[in-house]
């Protein structure tokens, strides 16, 4: 998420100089919500592929 705001703030409008963006906010803001909701399927899908093994031989059952 830093390297996609580094990127807006970095890129301009080339030799233009025009005041144009190629890389505006509201696109770097797009792809953080993008790159936030993949992490957290991500996320989801593994904790939900994972079985807790855990056996605390000291608690019988």
């Amino acid at each position: 998420m830093i390297g996609v705001l580094i990127a807006s703030n970095a890129v301009g409008d080339g030799a233009a100089d025009n005041g144009g963006d190629y890389f505006a906010a509201d696109k770097a803001w797009w792809y953080i919500t993008l790159l936030t909701v993949g992490y957290l399927i991500s996320r989801g899908l593994a904790k939900a592929g994972s079985r807790s093994r855990d056996h605390d031989p000291r608690v019988d059952h």
